[in-house]
Order: C-alpha cells, then sequence, then structure tokens
C-alpha cells in the first residue's frame, strides 16, 4: 500500500514560511499485525520541513514518546491523520535566572538566527539560546509563533560573565545589529513576530536601555547614527516575561552551518559580516 503523507503549512507575515511533513507508512496502522510492529521501533518516522523563504531545515526523527500538546495520540487508520492535523509540540520556558556568578538578558530583533550569532560573539557571552517571549500563548510553536496570532516575538536570550562585560555591551551589540526604528519590521521581515524589543530583568537594566535609547535618539537626530529606515528608536521596553526556548534546529542555526552547511565564526571578537540566513 502506498505511504500516506500529510503536507501542512501556515502562511506567515513575512517571506519565511512553515511547512511542516509528516510521513507515515500507512502499512504501520492497516492492521494488528503491522501496528505491532510499528510500536516496536523507538521512533515515529515524524519528518518536520521549515520552508523560510529561502530556506529549508529538516529536523531528525522524534521519538513517539515525546509528549505533545493538543490531542491524544491515537491508533488506527482513520484518525492518525486527524491527530497529525491537530498535534503540535510545545516549547518549554526557560529558567528566568542565569546559573550562579552571572547575569541574564533578553532582547528581540527580527529573525533570531543573526542576532544570536551576533551575541555569541561577545566577549563574557557564556551562553545564548533563540525562543519566543512578550507573548499570551502558554504553548507556542515556531509554527504559532509565524502566524502572528500569539503575540510572542522571536528572540534571544543570553547568559554573561558580568566580570567579563556588562550590560551596556550588550546593548551596544544590540543597536549595532537591530534596526531599532523599524515598526514590526526587521529588513525583509514583517511582522509583530519580528518586532524588537529590550525585555529588563532588574531596575538596572532599565534604566540603562532608557539611557541608550535616549543616546541613540539623539544621534538619529543629528544624522550621527548608522544608516536606518527611521528616524526614531521604536523598539519596545518591557520587563522580561516567560521565555520559551525554540526548537532545537533553530539553535545556534548560523554557527551550526545554516542553509548551505557553512558554518559562521562564533569565535569572541569575531567581525565576519553576519548571513542572516545561512
Amino acid at each position: 500500500m502506498a505511504a500516506t503523507q500529510l503536507l501542512t503549512r501556515a502562511s506567515t507575515h513575512s517571506t519565511r514560511a512553515f511547512a511542516p511533513q509528516l510521513t507515515a507508512s500507512s502499512k504501520g496502522f492497516s492492521s494488528a499485525s503491522s501496528a505491532s510492529s510499528a510500536r516496536s521501533h523507538q521512533t515515529s518516522h515524524l519528518l518536520q520541513s521549515q520552508r523560510l523563504g529561502r530556506h529549508s531545515v529538516a529536523t531528525s526523527a522524534i521519538p513517539s514518546w515525546v509528549p505533545f500538546i493538543g490531542k491524544q495520540r491515537k491508533q488506527g487508520n482513520n484518525s492518525v491523520l486527524n491527530w497529525a492535523r491537530t498535534t503540535r509540540m510545545a516549547c518549554q520556558v526557560a529558567p528566568a535566572k542565569a546559573p550562579s556568578g552571572q547575569d541574564i538578558a533578553t532582547f528581540a530583533g527580527g529573525c533570531f538566527w543573526g542576532v544570536e550569532l551576533a551575541f555569541q560573539r561577545v566577549p563574557g557571552v557564556t551562553k545564548t539560546s533563540v525562543g519566543y517571549t512578550a507573548g499570551h500563548d502558554k504553548a507556542p510553536t515556531y509554527n504559532s509563533v509565524c502566524s502572528g496570532q500569539t503575540g510572542h516575538t522571536e528572540a534571544v536570550q543570553v547568559y554573561y560573565d558580568p566580570k567579563e562585560t556588562d550590560y551596556t555591551k550588550l546593548l551596544d551589540c544590540f543597536f549595532q545589529h537591530v534596526d531599532p526604528t523599524t515598526l514590526n519590521q526587521q529588513g525583509g521581515d514583517r511582522g509583530t513576530q519580528y518586532r524588537s524589543g529590550i525585555y529588563y530583568h532588574n531596575e538596572e537594566q532599565k534604566q540603562a536601555a532608557e539611557k541608550a535609547i535616549a543616546e541613540v535618539n539623539k544621534k538619529l537626530q543629528s544624522n550621527a547614527f548608522r544608516r536606518v529606515m527611521g528616524t526614531k528608536v521604536v523598539s519596545e521596553l518591557e520587563p522580561a516575561s516567560d521565555y520559551y526556548s525554540a526548537e532545537e534546529y533553530h539553535q545556534q542555526y548560523l554557527e551550526k552551518g545554516g542553509r548551505f552547511s557553512s558554518p559562521q565564526s562564533a569565535a569572541k571578537g569575531a567581525t565576519e559580516r553576519i548571513r542572516c540566513y545561512g
């Protein structure tokens, strides 16, 4: 019997689109004996593809025992497709505090791949991750965030050693790599999920961000800032809220090779131009 394929697409507000593809062998569901054989496998032969404009990513098979948000998985030839259409893996909330001896910072600046690599290169930064924040959905996924309906923005969270760097240097990195003058847009990426933001974790960070924004606005008015689209900072400044770590294939994506399997340097102090889509 031919394999059953399900292809769902969810369009975004930008040039990137999400297209998860689930392929399940009907041999594993058409009879009791074949179902038993299918259950003996440790993985469910689930293949996800991300089609992001010019970019595509494939994830490895996901074990069948991984918990899902949505309808409970059912067995049987008639129900498996319904399950596939309604089931989604939920991203998990990351810790709200950094490990002992380190500090935490959260920023958003459009597509999180390039922003993460910029922060990876900052001396004193010990760890970075990409994720979703400032939204209302308690179980976001890349698919749902890209729909623009969850309220989240693509974000980067940073752990750093305060003995080696400080928050003002992270703010410098943010303003060097993000256009803070465009509302709900970075380059060709448009939508609320691409809005820029600074999410402070304490009063000191808030005050430092307010000072940095004022300085950038002053430079914008005197044409002393680098070339950007607008004339005033519109990046949101909000207290940090739940931050959901994005799917694993997004993490350190450009360092790992990006679209063309061509890794970009994450070395401290690296200055090579960042190719945002790999």
